[in-house]
């Protein structure tokens, strides 16, 4: 098939450091490309990528100098997606909405992957517009505040099977790894730590407007020994960073739409202690690949229990479920579904 891939220009595909949707891309076009289908990606110029790259802007906005103005650069891409749209048998976007108008029009096949939450409100007033638009999922809980949107499926993140190796190992500290923000429960899993008397390591990125929150909330309790911060890592220093931890911490305070990390930590066999919030029931198998707990006390107590894990079936379940092609192929289904009708 001749597929087309719209992704985010926030961050360069695959990212340099944080950057959740466009990694997804990345290792989705290169499964495809594997696969043996031709793909063109629209991204960023300076991405890298196994497909064909049209470069829609120099380089990603978020570290990009001088800044670009965002919308400006979405024009761009959107324009250079509607030039190009006869050249494939089907459009894949992953920039939430922006594409639907100028998609309807083009006459090509196309769907669309929300990779964000959607309790927002104004969300049923723009798909009651599209009521064609094929939406995918990536859970099934995600959809639930938009059960209206014409959704084709679920299809749950992959990423490459040789992305990150297994420890067998028991691992010496608890992990923390995404965004420093309330929502994601850093300030609990300080707690989590200081209570299960385990180091925890954060490695994180400190969003621009919580700066204020960090300030407050987190820095305070950061002595560089027990509660240490490595600040944002790339993937190579991502595996260490996983392999080496005893469990990752997931105190999610907020729908979670999937979670990457969670996969991520199950790749390199690190079992992983989990609220129970949006898509967690769905990606953690309890007793299995780690605990679904309700609070910071049962967290405790599953910090105390993370010998019952068998690290080696956690990375069995992460090649049985959470795979690229896993994921390329089930959007396959999808791409021949659509293109079918």
């Amino acid at each position: 098939m001749r597929i087309a891939q719209i992704a985010p220009l926030a961050e360069s595909v695959p990212p340099r450091l944080y950057g959740g949707t466009e990694r997804v891309v990345a290792w989705l076009v290169d499964a495809l490309v594997e696969l043996g289908h031709e793909v063109t990606l629209f991204a960023s110029g300076d991405s890298r990528t196994r497909a064909t790259l049209f470069p829609v802007w120099p380089k990603a906005l978020r570290l990009g100098r001088p800044r670009s103005d965002p919308n400006a650069a979405l024009a761009a891409q959107l324009e250079a997606v509607s030039d190009c749209a006869s050249q494939f048998d089907v459009i894949h976007a992953h920039i939430d909405w922006l594409h639907l108008p100028i998609l309807k029009r083009a006459g090509v096949p196309f769907l669309t992957t929300m990779h964000g939450r959607l309790d927002l409100p104004g969300l049923p007033a723009v798909t009651s517009k599209f009521p064609e638009a094929c939406f995918v999922s990536i859970s099934d809980n995600q959809r639930i505040p938009l059960a209206s949107a014409n959704w084709c499926g679920t299809v749950y993140h992959g990423l490459p099977i040789d992305q990150f190796r297994a420890s067998l190992a028991a691992g010496s500290y608890l992990a923390f790894l995404g965004r420093l923000t309330a929502e994601k429960g850093p300030e609990d899993a300080i707690r989590i730590a200081l209570a299960a008397r385990m180091p925890l390591r954060i490695a994180a990125k400190v969003p621009r407007a919580e700066t204020g929150y960090f300030r407050e909330k987190i820095e305070p309790r950061i002595d560089g020994k027990q509660i240490q911060l490595v600040g944002e890592v790339d993937d190579e220093s991502k595996q260490p960073f996983l392999a080496g931890a005893a469990a990752l911490l997931f105190p999610i305070k907020w729908p979670e739409p999937f979670g990457l990390v969670m996969i991520e930590a199950m790749a390199c066999g690190t079992p992983v202690i989990a609220y129970r919030s949006g898509s967690v029931p769905e990606i953690i198998e309890e007793g299995v690949t780690g605990f679904i707990v309700q609070n910071e006390d049962e967290a405790v107590q599953a910090v105390a229990r993370l010998g019952q894990i068998d690290r080696r079936r956690v990375r069995t379940r992460f090649e049985e479920r959470f795979t690229a092609e896993r994921m390329a192929r089930d959007y396959l289904g999808h791409y021949r579904a659509i293109v079918a009708r």
